[in-house]
């Protein structure tokens, strides 16, 4: 197993230790160098054995479920395809598409970590946050989790951008580029209705619907 961190000596003396993967460098505040390898040795055990911990633990859980050392996000995505079925499957299929998750497709999911997914969201949007909440649970519901990488408590809360309803020269934008006749006059209809399109198109599908008003200057 490589060492994270490597010993070397400046001018002053002085012994410093230096991360191989950050190049960030820390002073051991000592000129002994019996000291100073003792302190280099103890920054690399402490950094080591939790590494050996995560090996061993996936040996006995590889015996109990061969591919959870291989499972990856794009599994879960796929294998939760699979229970979606017409439109609702092709939303997902868009969905998993979002840029924002290629940084976890391909990473196993007992190595994810926390800041991982909370990075993902962070360069996403709303609906990351939504989706990639929905992959999360669904992996941990199947037992492909052995817990929770982000408690409930502690996912970021979803916040949606403010809405407003178009206003009288954008809705004349509207009618102007619109070629066709019929749809142009159901735009129309929604204006002086004072409704979104799904509210007009449908208006009892859905139990609570919330009408928007239009904007008057």
């Amino acid at each position: 197993m490589n060492q994270k961190y490597r010993l070397f000596r400046r001018k002053s003396g002085v012994y410093y230790i230096e991360n191989r993967f950050t190049r960030k460098q820390e002073s051991l505040k000592t000129k002994d160098k019996v000291q100073a390898t003792r302190l280099f040795h103890a920054k690399n055990e402490a950094q080591q054995q939790p590494e050996i911990n995560l090996h061993i633990a996936k040996v006995y859980l590889m015996a109990s479920d061969p591919a959870i050392g291989k499972r990856t996000w794009q599994t879960v995505m796929e294998e939760m395809g699979k229970t979606k079925t017409g439109s609702t499957h092709e939303r997902w299929i868009r969905a998993i598409k979002d840029k924002a998750f290629n940084r976890i497709r391909h990473l196993k999911l007992i190595e994810t970590k926390a800041e991982i997914l909370l990075a993902v969201m962070e360069k996403g949007t709303v609906s990351t946050n939504i989706f990639l909440r929905r992959i999360h649970n669904f992996a941990l519901d199947m037992n492909w989790l052995l817990c929770s990488i982000i408690l409930k408590r502690h996912w970021p809360a979803v916040k949606h951008g403010q809405k407003r309803a178009i206003t009288w020269e954008e809705h004349c934008l509207i009618i102007q580029r619109e070629k066709n006749s019929e749809r142009r006059a159901f735009y129309q209809l929604c204006w002086h209705l004072g409704g979104s399109q799904g509210d007009i198109a449908n208006p009892w599908g859905r139990k609570h619907r919330t009408i928007v008003v239009r904007k008057f200057d």
